[in-house]
């Protein structure tokens, strides 16, 4: 069968909160394996129109939807409207999701609840509103984005801590449920990447930076371009008999405790 395992073509992928870094790098890796894409952003039309100029660049095949990730009528409406317009979701990638940084002591629980909503609550929404297609079609592949967060705490971020590691339960209930229906469901993990959100704390000499160099055992940052392939294998029929599992692209920093700072 060889790289026919991991031919998208023929398929159609929604990606949420694609419209820009790593759901951006997925959704070309997608959309580069044969996949036609359609992606989704909440902030405004022209940042939509935007992203499909990026997306066109690469010959990628792309349609863009605006809507909450968090509001189940617009979730239901565009769901009804990809699959009348376009085709029916074959591959679901719930990637849309926010951070807000700041310790649990003053931390006001509208911005815990925001933060639970969008990471958590919504790839509930949009997962609900497409498996009844994959069922019917007796196939599907679903992805959630997790996070190191998923297995790991750091300070001020609480809440996204929570969201995560409670997305990675809720994904592999999802395969519980659904495997029956040859849907499989899982999960990836990003490390820290190098995206324009990260820019300014990857500066040479800035404390995150060298932390993160340090952590990591492959002693670098991650390229967005590196979630392609994982998210490829995960949307392809090379995984059909994984479900369930969550597949962290870490450059190794969950395999490890560290290294001691004066390493021999």
């Amino acid at each position: 069968m060889g790289l026919s395992l991991f031919d998208l073509k023929g398929k159609t992928a929604l990606v949420t909160g694609s419209t820009h870094g790593l759901g951006m790098a997925i959704a070309k890796g997608l959309g580069e394996a044969g996949a036609t894409i359609i992606i989704n952003g909440n902030s405004s039309q022209e940042k939509i129109d935007n992203a499909l100029n990026e997306y066109h660049k690469k010959k990628i095949q792309v349609f863009g939807f605006k809507f909450d990730v968090t509001n189940e009528q617009e979730v239901k409406t565009a769901i009804q409207e990809i699959s009348s317009q376009i085709a029916p979701i074959d591959i679901l990638i719930n990637n849309a999701g926010i951070i807000k940084r700041t310790p649990l002591e003053e931390m006001k629980v509208a911005d815990f609840r925001q933060v639970i909503d969008v990471d958590l609550v919504s790839p509930f929404i949009v997962s609900k509103h497409v498996v009844p297609q994959m069922i019917s079609k007796k196939e599907g592949k679903i992805i959630n984005i997790c996070s190191m967060m998923s297995e790991l705490g750091r300070n001020t971020v609480g809440a996204y801590a929570a969201a995560k590691g409670g997305l990675k339960m809720l994904t592999r209930n999802m395969a519980t449920e659904w495997a029956k229906h040859n849907i499989q469901v899982n999960g990836i993990g990003p490390g820290y990447f190098a995206t324009s959100q990260t820019a300014l704390i990857r500066e040479k000499g800035h404390p995150f930076n060298e932390f993160i160099i340090g952590r990591t055992p492959a002693a670098k940052w991650g390229n967005p371009d590196d979630l392609a392939g994982a998210a490829i294998f995960l949307a392809s029929k090379a995984s059909d008999f994984v479900n369930g599992h969550i597949l962290y692209v870490d450059g190794g920093i969950l395999a490890t405790i560290g290294k001691p700072s004066n390493e021999i």
